[in-house]
């Protein structure tokens, strides 16, 4: 077994499934994760169930751009509050209210830039999975964003990589300073494959492999100096020791 494999279902036994991505209007209790309480659907894979969860991590996704998801979550209830959470009500909205609104997230103007540009090209999909490269081509969208709208949103096979990510992989010298976010993708994929080359099966790894990644981060890899404590520094990844 590869150490990608290894890490994978080290956290997975760790910490269990993470139901991510949350929903606002999910009304679900998790009592498997005490932190992640509301709004994340636990074994549950197949969300999102409407164009409106579809549009949703869309648009958490941009506001993720620089800041944390708990910020993101405060931006959406904050949409929510104001009836702004569709293309549509979006575009009908105040731009200076929606940008009030999406403040907390930080970046407001460029978000709200972003998120108008983004809005025309989804207009224009009626209904159909965009591509990779058409994401990237739009103003704002780069590959963290595209790859967490594709995975999340359209449940595609693209794994995500996060700043959690490098960090982890880095730290574990997995990877070297200078390797570029296509590299660490392509490194996680080929490796994931290992356990399987069923597509549906690999994009829940991924979608449950990035929620991991973010968890342990945030207790062991969110302040210097990294891993202190670590489980995964504390074993040889040159061995198999999860079966």
């Amino acid at each position: 077994m590869n150490d990608i494999c290894k890490i994978y279902k080290t956290l997975y036994k760790i910490y269990g499934p993470q139901g991510w991505w949350p929903f606002l209007n999910y009304d679900s209790k998790n009592n498997l994760n005490s932190k992640n309480i509301y709004n994340y659907h636990i074994n549950d894979y197949t969300f999102p169930k409407s164009s409106n969860q579809i549009f949703e991590v869309c648009l958490g996704s941009i506001l993720t751009q620089n800041t944390t998801f708990s910020s993101v979550v405060k931006a959406l209830k904050n949409l929510y509050v104001i009836d702004c959470l569709t293309p549509e009500k979006i575009q009908a909205t105040n731009i200076e209210k929606f940008k009030k609104a999406i403040k907390v997230s930080g970046y407001y103007n460029q978000k709200s830039n972003y998120i108008m540009a983004f809005i025309k090209f989804y207009n224009s999909l009626d209904s159909k999975i965009p591509t990779r490269k058409e994401l990237l081509n739009i103003k704002g969208i780069g590959e963290e964003t595209a790859d967490s709208i594709l995975l999340y949103g359209y449940n595609q096979t693209e794994f995500k990589v996060d700043a959690y990510t490098k960090r982890i992989f880095l730290e574990l010298n997995l990877i070297n300073k200078k390797a570029k976010y296509k590299d660490i993708k392509k490194l996680a994929e080929d490796s994931l494959q290992e356990i399987t080359k069923d597509k549906e099966e690999l994009r829940i790894i991924y979608q449950e492999f990035h929620a991991l990644i973010v968890k342990h981060a945030k207790q062991f890899y969110s302040k210097k100096p990294y891993g202190v404590g670590c489980i995964l520094k504390k074993i040889n990844l040159n061995y198999i020791f999860i079966q």
